[in-house]
């Protein structure tokens, strides 16, 4: 059986960060090391502390004062709502003229099928849910 090795020149290899901290703070060298050729399985790894962290920004207007943007209303949920009977009326599919159960309805309007529809039936790959379009379903009272 043949072995082959990549590292055959090297014993291991470093990695150290190509940037500088602050010239007044002291730090540790940062270091990664991976040894080729021992039998452990030994990871060293080593980071230094950031000495300055920045504050974080705050604003100092009072309540009441300023430029404060009305929170935008919600749009109105499209699709019927989770739970909800619907009977699907796409020709292709297995569950055509059956009734299912809404599991979840997505609210982004560029999907193309939002509906997921959940069955007691399950079709010839054992699957139970489908995705539908909206206008795939009809809502059973």
């Amino acid at each position: 059986m043949a072995t082959s090795s990549m590292a055959s020149a090297a014993a291991g290899f470093l990695l150290t960060p190509n940037v500088t901290g602050n010239s007044s703070s002291v730090s540790r060298p940062n270091m990664l090391s991976f040894p080729l050729r021992t039998n452990s399985s030994r990871f060293v790894l080593r980071a230094a502390e950031e000495a300055g962290a920045p504050a974080p920004a705050t604003t100092t207007t009072e309540p009441g004062k300023g430029p404060e943007a009305p929170p935008k209303p919600k749009p109105a949920p499209i699709g019927p709502k989770r739970g909800a009977k619907v009977k699907i009326l796409r020709r292709e599919s297995y569950w055509y003229k059956g009734i299912g159960s809404v599991v979840a309805v997505d609210q982004d309007p560029n999907t193309r099928y939002p509906v997921v529809v959940r069955f007691d039936k399950v079709n010839y790959a054992n699957v139970s849910t489908n995705n539908y379009a909206l206008d795939e379903i009809e809502e059973v009272k």
